[in-house]
């Protein structure tokens, strides 16, 4: 999360006043003299300087503001937070207020608070005329929350406050967006909430969190939590949290503020999300698997259980995966592990991959990352899972996550990409792409000549 830098202005220059002395007559000469001089008032303090402390005193105000807002919210205290709002506030932000702090009373939270950021803003101009003269500031505030037993770091996300001043303090007006502002919010915005714990034999446990027109997914996902967890080990290792946190969502908005407007959930059963990346140190913050509204009705049970292992697997992988690795190798990674164990025949598991093997012969060239967007992008993941499929059944499944782990550093070259290749596998580009089309070639039959 980028944090706002301070905004910066020079200090008012200091007042002068003018002030006029008259020379006495002097009666001999009978001459009139006026002397005008200029003298700093040093009894005026400097407006710069009470601006700098007005605008701290304020700061620290309505941080205390956001204190007391951040513990009525995550304890549930409706008389708390009946105080803070202004009687001018938007409708319906109080009722807002109450109905996130009774659903988010399910959820098991290790941290949630809010921080004041220092940048500023005016407030639009309906707001303005319904508050008056009293001072008002639209500010960015960044929620900061960990859910116990999954997050072991908070992460945060942004905020779009309005705080009005009274004669006895600061209140809350308002927390929407407004042009060009984001607010995100998070599964208790949208209603009640169901939680799922799930306790597994390696220790720790996952959450499934979805709402209660959604307990039959809930359940089901919950009943698949610890064999999709020895599923990645069994491919990735045990090197990750082994544990997960699983969304559910009930809506389009509820699942584009999980996941971003970059997937709308009409055809995505699930992705896995994740804040702030740092493969050197091996951290992720804020990763989370999102079902989509659809998933309850479009999944089967042996769909939810690929889907839910796919997803576990960027989950695992994501703190050594940099952003920009070839896509090939991380989505056919992650659904080799999704579909391995399954009992599905080449055909029915990739019937994109095999209509096109059958049409145009086996496959000659990797997918471009740019295939696995738009119409052909069943296409590419199936030729993705394939390529992966391939790897495990002629060298094994360790020298796959071997593989993943070289490539998922970053963006690579052809240059690059051979090498990796030569150095996990002993084949360069042309040789590994060739086995790997007589593989298809081979698992398809007749069908495919």
């Amino acid at each position: 999360m980028p944090e706002s830098s301070p905004s910066t202005r020079a200090s008012a220059p200091r007042s002068w006043e003018r002030l006029a002395v008259v020379g006495l007559a002097v009666v001999v000469a009978l001459v009139a003299l006026l002397v005008v001089l200029f003298t700093p008032d040093e009894a005026t303090p400097d407006s710069g300087q009470a601006d700098t402390e007005h605008a701290d005193t304020a700061h620290d105000e309505i941080q205390a503001l956001l204190d007391t807002w951040a513990v009525a919210v995550r304890t549930d205290d409706a008389d708390t937070l009946r105080t803070l709002v202004d009687e001018h506030a938007r409708p319906g932000l109080l009722d807002a207020e109450l109905r996130r702090a009774a659903a988010l009373s399910q959820v098991p939270l290790a941290d949630w608070g809010y921080e004041l950021s220092p940048e500023i803003a005016p407030v639009s101009a309906d707001v303005a005329a319904r508050l008056g003269r009293a001072e008002a500031q639209t500010r960015t505030v960044y929620l900061r929350y960990a859910i116990d037993g999954i997050d072991t770091q908070s992460t945060r996300k942004p905020v779009t406050v309005v705080v009005v001043r009274r004669d006895d303090g600061w209140y809350l007006v308002d927390d929407e967006p407004g042009p060009g502002r984001v607010t995100w919010r998070g599964p208790w915005d949208f209603g009640p909430l169901v939680v799922e714990s799930v306790a597994q034999r390696s220790g720790g446990r996952s959450l499934v969190i979805g709402h209660p027109e959604q307990q039959a997914l809930v359940d089901a996902i919950a009943g698949e939590m610890e064999s999709a967890v020895d599923a990645v080990d069994q491919v990735w290792g045990a090197d990750w949290s082994r544990r997960g946190l699983v969304l559910v969502t009930a809506s389009h908005d509820e699942f584009t503020q999980q996941v971003g407007d970059r997937h709308n959930g009409a055809a995505i059963a699930a992705v896995a999300v994740s804040d702030v990346v740092d493969p050197r140190a091996g951290s992720v913050t804020g990763q989370r698997i999102v079902f989509s509204p659809a998933a309850g009705d479009r999944l089967t049970a042996e769909g939810l259980r690929t889907v839910l292992r796919h997803e576990l697997t960027h989950i695992a992988a994501r703190a050594h995966t940099v952003d920009g690795s070839p896509l090939w190798m991380l989505e056919g990674y992650a659904d080799y592990v999704g579909y391995r164990g399954a009992d599905g025949e080449f055909g029915r598991t990739a019937p994109t991959l095999t209509d096109t093997v059958t049409r145009n012969g086996a496959p000659a060239a990797l997918p471009g990352d740019t295939e696995f967007a738009g119409e052909r992008s069943l296409l590419a993941y199936e030729t993705a899972w394939s390529l992966a499929a391939y790897i495990a059944d002629d060298y094994g499944p360790v020298r796959l996550t071997e593989l993943y782990r070289r490539l998922a550093r970053g963006p690579v070259d052809g240059a690059e990409l051979d090498a990796a290749l030569m150095e996990v596998l002993g084949a360069d580009t042309g040789a590994f792409v060739a086995a790997w089309g007589s593989w298809v070639d081979s698992r398809l039959g007749s069908h495919a000549r």
